[in-house]
């Protein structure tokens, strides 16, 4: 897959942008807070339909076009692939998209629209997404474009708390296995439903059985989480070692320990549930079964869970430790250590998009070269040349060797204007 064109209109502090984008490896160059990251950030965009950095849409829009009654941030990009993604093929064929067929040039779309609200600070926000044209659901558009992004405060994935490895999981799962967006948001209303019931009997009692019915509707898109989870975690683990491996010159081994909050396979009566440096296997496991497992621990905690209210077990909790040679690197490893774990992550990110929808996603890379030793900088380097369409920011060219700048595309930046040179 190759971004050919794209085109911001008052996002972020880009009032207008249009610009024709080449292949192969693309060098944004310029001082802080002139616009680097926000045209990564706009282009990852387009794949996940959400922002790493905002917490809220409103924030991508120039705030410079607020104060008029109606404000729209555009993303509009044009971009080729080779072949129909499965993720398509299978998200397109039950709706009004019905035969749309990815592979060709194509035209995306993403209008963030700030409409006049009883509070000023808090305009009302509405997104429309249009895929050639068509407007269409999240849930419809997304996987159509994929990317992967690197930034610096990604670092959170190592350091943060287990929501910020969860979230990141989940970003990346959506663009590539189908219908993975729609389970999430159907375990996600199931659980305000169940903790919703739970508040409700703590406080005034009634009939406990009445969660059976959630019950069944949480295990069995809980189930599809954890099941999907588990392969994905295993895949990006056999990637990304070798990943690490390169980059570590052969002195760490890399390994990714998924920790269902619900675990499919329970410890034995009598045995304590210890950390391993090992993690443990769980890709035998089937949907069926995980999906009654998770049926009968959900009807054992009913009592525990009707006291405090809240649903204690299930993907909303699951954890994800980053393991370097048998040492926990979001509590012992060290920043350089943390930093190659992460590019080792998204390096293995864009290899397994590849296997599985045939096409290579976009890799967006933010100051990548930061905080790292110079012999990891250039292995590093020396892989960039294999993945099909690259953009990389940084504030210092001498960061980058010169057998890199010779074979890439410098674009300066300076107050949102590109400039080529």
């Amino acid at each position: 897959m190759q971004l050919t064109h794209l085109s911001l209109t008052e996002f972020r502090n880009f009032s207008r942008l249009d610009v024709d984008v080449p292949g192969g490896s693309v060098l944004f160059v310029g001082h802080n807070a002139q616009g680097k990251t926000s045209l990564l950030e706009s282009i990852y965009y387009l794949a996940v339909f959400s922002s790493f950095q905002a917490s809220h849409d409103r924030q991508l829009v120039n705030f410079l076009a607020e104060p008029k009654p109606v404000a729209v941030a555009k993303i509009i990009a044009q971009f080729t692939r080779s072949t129909p993604s499965p993720e398509s093929r299978q998200a397109y064929h039950t709706n009004r998209l019905s035969g749309f067929n990815l592979k060709g040039s194509h035209n995306l779309e993403v209008r963030i629209i700030l409409q006049p609200n009883q509070d000023r600070y808090k305009p009302r926000v509405r997104k429309e997404i249009l895929l050639d044209g068509v407007k269409c659901k999240t849930s419809e558009a997304i996987g159509s474009f994929n990317a992967v992004l690197f930034l610096p405060h990604m670092m959170r994935i190592v350091e943060g708390p287990p929501e910020e490895r969860r979230r990141y999981l989940n970003l990346l799962m959506v663009q590539t296995i189908p219908h993975y967006a729609r389970v999430l948001t159907d375990y996600n209303r199931s659980l305000v439903q169940r903790n919703a019931l739970l508040k409700q009997l703590a406080e005034r009692g009634g009939d406990k059985n009445q969660l059976g019915y959630w019950d069944e509707l949480l295990a069995s898109s809980g189930a599809q989480i954890i099941f999907q989870r588990i392969h994905t975690v295993q895949a990006l683990e056999r990637l990304a070692s070798n990943v690490h491996n390169e980059l570590t010159r052969s002195k760490e081994v890399l390994r990714l320990d998924y920790t269902p909050s619900f675990d499919p396979i329970p410890n034995k009566p009598g045995q304590y549930n210890l950390p391993l440096d090992a993690p443990l296997d769980r890709t035998w496991l089937t949907l069926e079964n995980i999906q009654m497992g998770f049926v009968e621990r959900l009807e054992k905690l009913r009592n525990e869970e009707i006291i405090r209210g809240v649903t204690t077990i299930g993907p909303h909790r699951d954890e994800i430790r980053l393991l370097s040679n048998g040492i926990d690197l979001g509590n012992f490893g060290s920043r350089g250590q943390g930093r190659t774990a992460v590019m080792a992550l998204k390096l293995a990110e864009v290899s397994w998009m590849k296997e599985s929808s045939g096409e290579w996603p976009i890799l967006l890379l933010d100051e990548v070269l930061a905080e790292l030793d110079p012999e990891r900088r250039n292995d590093l380097l020396s892989r960039l040349s294999n993945f099909e369409q690259v953009m990389t920011t940084t504030t210092d060219l001498n960061a980058f060797t010169p057998e890199f700048i010779a074979s890439t595309t410098i674009w300066h930046i300076h107050d949102g204007q590109l400039s080529e040179g």
